[in-house]
């Protein structure tokens, strides 16, 4: 990519971001009512019970609609960011507000595209970085939201990183593949040990799945560097709550995706170089690996 291809090159993965971060929001509020009506359907199912008649319901069916009035969105009032600020905000029929939230996706997903693209130019490894934290803004809002982190994220997200190092993409395939052994061996171990001292499940499932995929991105020697990252977005997101007043009761169960779909986002950003560089105490297998 030369200078002068360089602006064209930004300027489109700014643009890929926004329209990407669009669809994101569709796909964070409806995949989890998806498998919800997919856990009734086989729930009927084994129960024998009659089957309950649903209306189509996935990424495309129905249209986005006002959740307070029904009003379909057209689509000159679905262009990222651009339609929020034309609204002021608002439903252009019945003025109820609009989250915040949606521009704010667009936007941070057109941020990280064009990190991407900062970092490894117009190649096939910035779109693979970008599909990268596409999935992991995903997964933080929809477990942020649901304490749910889909398989179908999930397992992309830790095949693609196979598929990135097996192509030459990144890491080594051995290290890509022990990063995604360990990642998810790590947690289990310590939510097993758990509940044989407590009684009690402390993490799900999901969670083991999300650091083997970041383990199968970043490779093996990166994994301690990760919970630490997650750790520290806990604490970010957890003082920004208390200051919302949205963890004045401590039986809330809060959710541990966030805090590494967040260390995946960070890692991403700052670059596996510079955080070796930054962190070293933060790898301690490099001992062994040299």
């Amino acid at each position: 990519m030369t200078l002068i291809d360089f602006p064209y090159a930004l300027a489109g993965a700014i643009l890929g971001g926004l329209m990407v971060g669009s669809f994101l929001n569709v796909l964070i509020f409806r995949l989890p009512k998806m498998m919800e009506r997919q856990w009734a359907r086989d729930y009927q199912e084994w129960s024998g019970s009659p089957e309950t008649p649903q209306t189509p319901y996935n990424l495309a069916v129905p249209r986005s609609s006002c959740p307070v009035c029904a009003h379909p969105i057209r689509w000159y009032e679905n262009i990222p960011v651009v339609s929020y600020l034309a609204l002021a905000g608002k439903c252009s029929a019945c003025k109820s507000p609009i989250s915040i939230r949606y521009p704010a996706v667009e936007l941070i997903t057109a941020f990280f595209f064009a990190a991407a693209v900062l970092h490894f130019g117009l190649t096939w490894v910035a779109l693979a970085w970008c599909a990268f934290a596409a999935l992991l803004i995903s997964l933080f809002l929809i477990d942020f939201d649901t304490q749910l982190l889909p398989d179908d994220l999930t397992y992309l997200l830790l095949w693609g990183g196979i598929s990135v190092s097996l192509l030459g993409w990144g890491i080594s395939l051995a290290s890509s593949l022990y990063g995604a052994i360990f990642g998810y061996m790590s947690l289990w171990s310590v939510t097993r040990l758990y509940y044989l001292l407590r009684g009690k499940i402390g993490m799900g499932n999901g969670d083991f799945k999300l650091l083997a995929a970041l383990g199968a991105w970043f490779g093996v020697e990166y994994l301690f560097a990760l919970i630490l990252l997650s750790s520290l977005v806990g604490s970010v997101i957890g003082a920004l709550l208390l200051l919302a007043g949205r963890l004045a009761n401590k039986d809330i169960p809060i959710a541990f995706g966030p805090f590494l779909a967040g260390a995946g986002l960070l890692a991403m950003l700052v670059g596996p170089d510079k955080l070796r560089d930054w962190a070293p105490f933060a790898f301690p297998l490099d001992v062994f690996l040299r």
